[in-house]
């Protein structure tokens, strides 16, 4: 499977560098019970255990996905602050994945990721130069860095 680095990644250029053919063994994995297994927004581990997505997130990601697709976040050491970001949409979901559904659209974090980021907002920014998918108000970090990818950990 392709990785897709940064946050500065327009929907297109996710599909060219993460392009999972619709009728593929990794789709097709997907199917399964275990896949399937997802824990909602909803669930009892309510409040800090959560990742909230705004407005802009929701609708950005009905629009650019499509049947079982969604975003990605995943938390990786490296970026000038220690850990970064990482974005990237997909179609299966692992057994220690968490889902977090808002209007139909999800975002699905692993479990040592959401340590990382348990309480944060993923936001979708449109600028001039830019539009992409963000990790806003992470309770979890102390300091980021100013392209807002990388960040240091609260000790």
């Amino acid at each position: 499977m392709a990785a897709v680095r940064g946050l500065s990644l327009t929907a297109a250029a996710l599909r060219a560098v993460a392009p999972w053919a619709r009728g593929s063994r990794l789709l097709a994995a997907s199917r399964g019970p275990q896949a399937r297994r997802e824990a909602s927004s909803s669930s009892p581990e309510a409040g800090e255990e959560q990742i909230h997505l705004t407005a802009s997130c929701v609708q950005r990601l009905l629009e650019i996905t499509e049947g079982s697709e969604f975003l990605r976040l995943e938390v990786e050491g490296g970026g000038c602050s220690g850990f970064q970001y990482k974005f990237s949409l997909d179609t299966v979901i692992n057994p220690d994945d968490r889902v977090f559904e808002q209007g139909g659209a999800r975002v699905v974090v692993d479990s040592d990721s959401l340590a990382f980021v348990k309480g944060a907002q993923v936001d979708f920014s449109q600028e001039l130069i830019r539009s992409s998918f963000q990790v806003l108000n992470n309770p979890q970090a102390q300091q980021g860095c100013s392209c807002g990818s990388s960040f240091s950990i609260k000790l």
